[in-house]
This record gives structure tokens, sequence and C-alpha cells, in this order.
């Protein structure tokens, strides 16, 4: 198979901590649009989350897949904590019903950037131990930076110590093109230069200004990153989200009109 389209849950609920039951209702959406899978963050399995063979029966019935499990930690020590390493455990073995779906690591946004080296340390030290675990367990993990303004990884400077602490026998990255022109970055270039561990992909778009903007809206170029992705051979899963104000009014809408885009745009060079 070649390139893959889907969608975050995160166009529904920006809040990774509000637990929610209408993952139906999404999956729905998704499949209305002709995307072919979801990524989930884990708050909003609701009903699934203690029944991976439920929720793959619900995939199933409309003709797509789980690419990922969306799952925030805060990591604030050297090591993990008991509680955040049987919480990564468990979504591990979640996942394991679903040969080939990404266990996608954000870190938690902190109050502010103290310590900023030894945060962004602590916090891919634990990275990298789940993900040698998931590796173990024939899952790939996959860090996910994102871009407000008290982010550890946020900035150039911030994305190259990511990219030396990272271990690359067991982790993957996650580029996210909005967050990367967020944080005062060209996504085509980090992308471009990143290939080698890229293992999962999410699109949202977002103005010079800094803006959230509608797919194909902003400042962003998706066609040539997707040009360049598969170029490089990747085969791995796109996930397109919103962050518009429109998104948060009527994000089933939103997800429509974007798979209009993403069929008219970028489906043809996949």
């Amino acid at each position: 198979m070649g390139i893959k389209f889907g969608c975050h849950t995160s166009t529904w609920e920006l809040d990774y901590d509000k637990e929610t039951d209408y993952l139906d209702d999404v999956m729905d959406t998704v499949h209305s649009a002709d995307f072919e899978g979801v990524d989930v963050q884990v708050a909003m399995l609701g009903r699934y989350r203690e029944a991976p063979e439920n929720l793959k029966q619900a995939l199933d019935e409309r003709g797509i897949y789980l690419a990922s499990l969306t799952v925030p930690f805060t990591w604030e020590n050297d090591e993990e904590t008991e509680e955040e390493k049987e919480r990564a455990d468990y979504y591990i073995n979640y996942l394991t019903n679903f040969p080939g779906a990404i266990l996608n690591l954000p870190s938690r946004v902190g109050p502010n950037r103290d310590n900023l080296l030894k945060r962004q340390k602590q916090i891919i030290a634990c990275a990298n131990a789940v993900g040698k675990r998931a590796h173990e367990k024939g899952v790939q993990a996959s860090f996910h930076p994102a871009s407000p303004e008290t982010s550890y990884f946020r900035t150039k400077q911030d994305y190259d110590v990511l990219f030396e602490l990272l271990d690359r026998a067991y982790m993957s990255y996650t580029p996210d093109a909005g967050h990367i022109k967020a944080g005062g970055m060209r996504p085509e270039e980090i992308i471009k230069d990143n290939l080698s561990i890229i293992k999962h992909v999410h699109f949202k778009d977002c103005s010079n200004s800094h803006e959230w903007k509608e797919m194909g809206t902003g400042d962003i170029d998706f066609p040539y990153i997707v040009q360049t992705l598969k170029d490089s051979g990747y085969r791995g899963w796109i996930m397109i989200e919103e962050e518009t104000e429109e998104a948060a009014i009527n994000p089933r809408q939103v997800i429509l009109n974007v798979g209009k885009y993403i069929k008219r745009n970028l489906k043809p060079i996949t």
C-alpha cells in the first residue's frame, strides 16, 4: 500500500484529558469523508477503552483502520513513574490487536520552559524507554512535538536536541506540519531533512503569522510535502486535523470539507 490518509480525533476534542464516548460518530464522519483511518487520543476511546476487539469490529464495519493511538505523558522525572509505565504498557498491549498501528507519544506542555534542557532530556529518556518496550511487542512508537509557547519542543533549537536524543533504534518522529510552522520553522524542510525517522505524519494548516487555517488556505505546501514523502518511499499514514474556530463548532463539516481537499489535491500525488 502507498500513503494513506486518515483523521486525528483532536479535531473533535483538543483537550487530551476530556473523557468522551462518541467515537462511533467520529468514525462515521471519517468514513463519510473517504478517509481510510483514524488516530485516536485515548481519552476518546470511551466504550472501547477496555475492548479492543469491539473497536476492531466497529472499524471493520466502516471499512477503516486504527492508524494510531495518541497517548500523552508529562514525564517529569529521569525515569517513568510506575503509573506512567503501567499506562504506557496498557496501550502498547492494546495496539498489539492492530498490526501496523502507531503508538503516538506527545509530551504535555509545561507551565513554562524553566530548566529546559533538563526537561527535554527527561522527556526523551522516558519516551525512548517506552519505545524500546513497544518495539519488543512489535509496536512502533513515535514522538510528537507541539508548538504552544511553553512547549519543551517548539523551536529549531529544541528540535536539534530532540533529534540528537531520540533513540532511533526504537523511536520514530511524528512531524506535525502545523506545529512546525507555528514554531517558526518550515515544515517542508524539517520533514525533508528527517525522512529516515518519520513513521507517522500529522497535517494541519497554519499561516506565516502563526494562525490556524482551514486545510489548503494557509502557507504550508502540502503537495510538496506529500511528494517528498512519496519520493522517499514513505508508506505510512498522514493524519489530518484542524484547530480552527470552525472545527470547534462543526468538526463533522470541517472534516467533510477537508476530505474534498485531500481527494482533489493530495491523493492524486500518491
